[in-house]
């Protein structure tokens, strides 16, 4: 039986001094991108008359939930909050859905008129109609105070697109003709066959459209303009922010004024942060395999 014996690479002062001058740069750019969360975190569960005495960063001085308790016992946030769950699932999973199916057949070389096609969409890429004529538009189509107005714009993106058109071009054509020869049509093989074979790329854009309804405020904010009752909860947050820095500059009222009980309005902004980012934070380790993988398609050509 022969003897393993293992052989310590060693590694040059500069190769340390490189290894270690990199892990604290690393060490602080977490920290300065952690730190924060954990800041709004730990302020959330304290007691909000003690939080206006200051002086907490790292754990909680008097731990409470009363602004928690409040966030969701009011009615508009919980509204709010079903707006944007709502819009969050309808338009991620129609964004989704909607530009594979124009993809597909986009990836095909032999498309009649594609090279038009990609033409007209790269130059949405680079030039916008701008904010005026985009709200002209949605005023003509009806689309102002309307909950579409979340979902129809947001249904097509022509970057993931691209994304969906490299990954398509991956998958064997040989599958696709085995299906045709089996007398499936084209549908059926994009429902069948190449949607069940496309989850990391499915998941890659489904996380996209998903954070970027529901972080977007600015659709409530320019959209509705009679309809308070349709607006998601990022824009209530905005407006909530935007009265409390009014009040900062007209002082009249202190950041920190009194609203209901033993909560302020700082404490109830905080809490209603911790809640809007939770459920991001709560799906994204379970998209983030495929996230890498579907980033990761089309970067690659052997």
């Amino acid at each position: 039986m022969s003897k393993i014996t293992t052989s310590k690479i060693k590694r040059s002062k500069g190769t340390i001094l490189f290894d270690t001058i990199n892990t604290l740069i690393m060490l602080i750019i977490c920290f300065l991108c952690v730190y924060p969360i954990w800041y709004v975190l730990v302020n959330s569960f304290n007691d909000a008359k003690d939080a206006m005495m200051g002086g907490i960063y790292w754990w909680p001085r008097v731990f409470s939930v009363e602004n928690y308790k409040t966030v969701f016992e009011d009615s508009s946030v919980l509204r709010a909050f079903k707006i944007t769950i709502g819009k969050t699932i309808l338009g991620t999973g129609l964004n989704v859905f909607f530009t594979a199916m124009v993809a597909y057949p986009l990836s095909k070389q032999n498309l009649a008129g594609r090279k038009f096609y990609m033409a007209m969409g790269t130059i949405t890429m680079f030039f916008s109609g701008g904010l005026i004529p985009t709200f002209l538009l949605f005023k003509n189509l009806n689309l102002l105070n309307n909950f579409l107005v979340y979902i129809i714009p947001a249904a097509f993106n022509f970057f993931n697109l691209l994304i969906f058109i490299n990954f398509f071009r991956e998958i064997p054509a040989s599958l696709e003709e085995s299906a045709k020869i089996d007398g499936a049509n084209d549908w059926r093989i994009f429902i069948k066959v190449i949607l069940p074979l496309s989850k990391p790329v499915l998941a890659t854009i489904a996380l996209f459209a998903g954070v970027g309804q529901w972080n977007d405020y600015f659709g409530g904010l320019m959209y509705m303009t009679n309809r308070v009752d349709l607006e998601p909860i990022q824009t209530y947050l905005y407006r909530m922010v935007a009265q409390v820095q009014s009040n900062q500059v007209a002082g009249s009222i202190s950041a920190s004024n009194i609203t209901a009980g033993d909560t302020t309005s700082t404490s109830i902004k905080l809490a209603a942060m911790v809640i809007t980012t939770l459920p991001i934070c709560c799906v994204y380790p379970f998209l983030q395999k495929y996230f890498v993988k579907g980033m990761m398609v089309g970067a690659v050509k052997e």
